[in-house]
């Protein structure tokens, strides 16, 4: 069961940006919560895409 989100903080879905332009099968994407109130722009962090076997950006998808 998920969690109900507490105030202003909400679940995000991070995917890699190198990986969708590559046009290989598959994606790496990651779930985690922000700040809406403090960061109002969408995240974008390096985080480590086990396909490309590399650290690449992610950014936040609607």
């Amino acid at each position: 069961m998920a969690k109900k989100p507490k105030g202003n903080r909400v679940q995000v879905i991070l995917e890699c940006t190198e990986h969708k332009a590559s046009g290989m099968p598959g994606t790496s994407r990651y779930i985690t919560t922000k700040n809406r109130k403090n960061t109002t722009e969408r995240l974008e962090l390096k985080k480590y895409n086990p396909i490309l076997k590399k650290v690449t950006v992610h950014k936040e998808i609607k």
